[in-house]
């Protein structure tokens, strides 16, 4: 399980680096680092929502849709898998 877990946080690493350089912003970004902190807008969380069903390929159920798992890359990351076990 934990080469799930360190895939789903390279591929959503990934996808709040490339959010980041659309809106030209150059912060570093760690498992910990909380979004809002480097600039991610409640518009930029609704994309990286989108982009993480994309990339994952299930919808978020809207009960896992808060502010606590779209906190930091390592609280989605434990949302992600979670999901993903469960579907399993």
């Amino acid at each position: 399980m934990q080469v799930l877990a360190t895939d789903v946080r390279n591929r959503v690493m990934t996808l709040v680096k490339s959010i980041l350089e659309k809106n030209a912003i150059a912060e570093q970004v760690d498992p910990d680092t909380r979004l809002v902190d480097v600039g991610l807008t409640s518009m930029d969380m609704v994309n990286l929502m989108l982009g993480v069903e994309a990339e994952f390929d299930f919808t978020i159920p809207q009960s896992e849709i808060t502010p606590e798992n779209f906190q930091s890359v390592r609280t989605l990351e434990a949302m992600i898998v979670d999901q993903l076990q469960a579907a399993a």
